[in-house]
């Protein structure tokens, strides 16, 4: 379970360039629960999953994980039991190092790095069983640099180490966003396959309403650092992906607005 309570975070505080990321968010996930969240770039999103990664300390707030209070815990430390995937195919993989090496590597997630855990043949046939699973034909390619495959293959791999010691929680960070739609579509099923496979704790950021609406049991929209809408259960099959459109176009113009009402107010000074 993830709870988090109060977390506030302002980057640039007490400057003219403040923002204000998280303004007391409160949120509990329950074990095994799929979470959607949606909002404007700003809304808060990504500072939310760094903030439960450990990327950053909060200012105020807690964050606990199956009820370990991990508020100061570094990142590194959190990295034991938390599993992440970037929007950038090329984030939290070494590109000089073959496919192979890579997963060694994810085998000692919040551990020493290095290789000290031997590619035996039992585990290079394991490495190959499951990377045969992701349908990409890479299993024959454990050898090769990781850095000659496409996005795709690579988020698809990034996927595969993330969840390879199954995390107590799984974080999505758009996932899909810099991939073209056929590799989107095929990250998408592979992320829906291995969730409901392993019943894996997730958190998931997305731009995309109809991603938002067909995945996971719950759907939260975050706007200027609060979470401002939370549909599960029933209200979130009932959700279309026209009502989320219209909601978040709403929410969009409300940012403008406030934009144009700050402009205006720093011509009044000038």
């Amino acid at each position: 379970m993830l709870e988090i309570y109060n977390a506030c975070k302002t980057f640039n505080p007490r400057t003219p360039n403040a923002v204000f990321a998280l303004q007391g968010v409160n949120l509990i996930v329950e074990p095994g629960s799929f979470v959607c969240v949606i909002g404007t770039n700003g809304s808060g999103k990504s500072t939310l999953l760094n903030a439960i990664a450990g990327t950053f300390g909060l200012d105020t707030g807690s964050v606990r994980i199956d009820g370990s209070d991990v508020t100061h815990w570094p990142e590194h430390r959190r990295a034991s039991f938390i599993g992440r995937v970037f929007q950038n195919p090329f984030t939290g993989t070494a590109a000089g190092m073959t496919i192979a090496e890579n997963i060694v590597l994810a085998l000692r997630r919040g551990q020493s790095r290095g290789l000290r855990l031997a590619l035996n043949r039992n585990l290079r046939n394991e490495i190959k069983g499951r990377v045969r699973r992701l349908n990409l034909g890479l299993e024959e390619r454990l050898d090769d640099s990781i850095g000659t495959l496409s996005g795709g293959q690579r988020q698809a791999l990034t996927l595969l180490m993330a969840t390879w010691i199954k995390p107590r929680l799984l974080l999505l960070d758009e996932h899909t966003a810099a991939l073209d739609p056929k590799s989107a579509k095929q990250i998408v099923t592979l992320s829906r396959e291995i969730i409901e496979r392993d019943n894996l704790t997730t958190i998931m950021v997305t731009h995309s309403m109809q991603q938002a609406v067909q995945l996971g049991d719950r759907l939260i929209m975050m706007h200027q650092g609060r979470i401002i809408s939370d549909y599960r259960g029933e209200d979130k099959k009932r959700i279309l992906t026209n009502e989320l459109n219209e909601t978040f176009e709403m929410v969009r113009r409300l940012d403008q607005l406030d934009e144009s009402a700050a402009e205006l107010l720093a011509r009044s000074y000038v």
